[in-house]
């Protein structure tokens, strides 16, 4: 099957709302849209709409900590995804709304189920959708349903760029916690195997890789694996275990915010300021335990505040395009991931929160050479780069 002559034959679903007719967006979307009455708890900026697949039979995988997973209990239609409501809306009516709102969007993402149907429907969606609206538009897609060649009519049908939910960070982990689909293919190197096709197809910074804090990886896991991706010019987005009631880790507690500071911090200090692997220290369990570098850079990062805003692709500037407000909190607690860019009272709560006397080993910051690290994500970082980081380096 070649990219430009891929055909699909989509079935006669009748009466049942399910995609492509149907599709089910975030409850932020839906408010930003005008599907939903109310506003946010605090006013912001938000264009990045979210879409989810939406079937009778939902999704075929049974992830253990997935809203989604086949064995929850309840109706598919009644499940949440990363904690928080998606209506359902047809299609039709959501892309006449995304035409009208146009000014204000600044990123476009369905999320895929496994599901047979998954790719047809995804394809056809995204045709429908870039014919008519000029947002960047990503795909979160499931590596069960999907090979080079599904890959490269995503690209040919004018998607911009691909997310791959690796989530756990080990090979044990994926393997106990994302129990298999009835027809295979929710493997470990089958995930690896579609993120090395979307690299070679989508190209240099199109392709992230979704990691989620909290699943049982200790600390140098997870920097290990930012390290990986960013050789490869592949983004890691960083997402905290926030336990859906009736999973199987639902009884299971959130990521401690502590721990969840300090990899924030470290993620973006190795992606976005340079430093090398080795600038991090971890104790005999993996957990970060001392990080080599400049007391004022890392002071500077905190008081930037980009560190701690939602990992999401970009909008077409180079800006976040995809904040997920409330994907990791609830709006009676503070934010873990910001969407917007965090105020001096939030940076203070942030300083507080990474007991930094107990982190920093003051040192000059040992950083990799620029043309390997800097990823052209955004203008903001360019400029910081171009600037003054060598010096301080």
């Amino acid at each position: 099957m070649s990219a430009t002559a891929t055909t699909v034959e989509l079935p006669v679903t009748g009466d049942r709302q399910e995609s492509p007719e149907w599709v089910r967006i975030s409850y932020a979307s839906a408010l930003a849209l005008g599907f939903k009455s109310g506003r946010f708890s605090r006013p912001f900026p938000f264009g990045g709409i979210n879409l989810l697949l939406s079937y009778d039979r939902g999704c075929s995988s049974d992830c253990g900590y997935c809203g989604l997973a086949r064995n929850r209990p309840g109706e598919y239609e009644e499940k949440s995804f990363i904690r928080v409501e998606w209506p359902l809306v047809a299609t039709d009516e959501l892309i006449a709304r995304l035409v009208r709102h146009q000014a204000s969007l600044t990123r476009l993402c369905i999320s895929m189920v496994t599901h047979g149907r998954a790719f047809a429907d995804t394809l056809e969606i995204t045709r429908r959708i870039t014919a008519q609206v000029d947002a960047p538009l990503s795909l979160l897609v499931a590596p069960p349903t999907l090979n080079r060649d599904r890959l490269a009519a995503f690209r040919a049908a004018g998607a911009d760029m691909i997310g791959i939910g690796m989530d756990a960070v080990t090979e044990d982990l994926f393997a106990s916690l994302r129990t298999n689909v009835p027809q295979g293919g929710l493997r470990w190197d089958q995930y690896w195997s579609i993120v090395g096709h979307a690299r070679e197809i989508f190209g240099a910074w199109k392709v992230n890789c979704h990691t989620l804090v909290g699943l049982g990886e200790c600390d140098a896991d997870l920097l290990g694996i930012f390290d990986r991706l960013l050789d490869q010019e592949i983004f890691s987005y960083l997402f905290c275990f926030n336990p859906e009631p009736d999973s199987r880790m639902g009884h299971l507690p959130k990521t401690p915010l502590q721990r969840w500071r300090r990899i924030q911090l470290a993620k973006f200090l190795l992606e976005e300021r340079g430093l090398e692997l080795s600038a991090f220290g971890f104790d005999d369990d993996g957990t970060l335990s001392a990080i080599a570098a400049p007391r004022a850079l890392v002071e500077e990062v905190i008081a930037d505040g980009h560190a701690f805003m939602t990992n999401g692709c970009p909008s077409s500037g180079g800006e976040p395009g995809c904040t997920r407000p409330m994907g990791s909190w609830r709006p009676t607690e503070a934010p873990r991931d910001f969407p917007w860019k965090p105020t001096a009272a939030e940076t203070d709560g942030i300083r507080a929160d990474l007991a930094l006397d107990e982190l920093i080993r003051p040192a000059p910051a040992r950083t990799r050479p620029r043309e390997r690290w800097a990823p052209p994500a955004a203008g903001r970082v360019r400029a910081h780069v171009d600037s003054d980081q060598g010096e301080r380096a």
